[in-house]
């Protein structure tokens, strides 16, 4: 609970005995669940039942996960909610579209409901130490300028569109300039705690993030066989 206040999670699937088994564990745990079986109903019962998470089904008919999550990610008042996949789809190159699109999270299926519960749980928990933490507003290395509070990249005074994972890692090179940062730690702080993805995984966000920073490419250095580090300036 947030102060006394239920923590509120959607549930969208649209097969109703998958919904049904996680509406069951999450009430057990005490969480106020909804569940909805048709993912063109998704955003406007979003909208009303104001989630503080969603768990998503990728493959439904109609509109896949990954496009809702697009969707969710584009409006203002949802597109800062944590997102959980659930999917068949078990390939490397699937789990890495999820988490790219702005997923915190894939899990294949079949799953284990007592896992997804302690998923959930690892979320809301990194969420609340965030929020009692007192976290740095703005920053800014070379021509990276980040406003946290807004969500918002620019280089120089050039407005750059991140995926939120891409903010999340932009964010943790930046907050540790200097530092060398292995992959494996990488991981850890972008998605908040060990995932199944492989540390090449960060390989992939790392070269998508160069090229949306263009000129300041060079402030994230490869630090051949462990990870990255951002520098103060560009190797001339």
């Amino acid at each position: 609970m947030e102060n006394g206040k239920m923590r509120r999670i959607l549930i969208v699937d649209d097969e109703a005995d998958v919904t049904d088994l996680l509406f069951y564990h999450l009430k057990a745990k005490g969480f106020d669940a909804q569940s909805i079986n048709n993912s063109n109903q998704i955003m406007d019962h979003a909208r009303t039942f104001s989630p503080d998470l969603i768990i998503l089904d990728v493959m439904m008919p109609e509109l896949n996960g990954i496009q809702i999550c697009r969707m969710l990610r584009a409006d203002r008042k949802l597109k800062r909610v944590p997102i959980i996949f659930l999917s068949a789809r078990t390939e490397e190159a699937d789990r890495i579209q999820g988490l790219e699109v702005g997923g915190d999270d894939y899990i294949c299926k079949p799953f284990s409901p007592k896992e997804l519960v302690l998923r959930v749980q690892s979320i809301f928990r990194r969420m609340d130490e965030g929020e009692g933490a007192e976290e740095v507003k703005q920053l800014q290395v070379g021509r990276i300028f980040i406003d946290v509070e807004h969500h918002e990249v620019k280089v120089g005074d050039q407005p750059i569109e991140l995926t939120a994972t891409e903010f999340k890692l932009l964010k943790a090179l930046m907050e540790r300039k200097g530092r060398v940062q292995p992959r494996d730690q990488l991981l850890l702080n972008v998605w908040k705690y060990e995932t199944e993805i492989e540390t090449r995984t960060v390989d992939t966000h790392i070269r998508r993030l160069r090229e949306k920073i263009g000129s300041e490419a060079g402030l994230i250095e490869t630090i051949r066989g462990v990870g990255y580090r951002m520098v103060e300036t560009c190797p001339t």
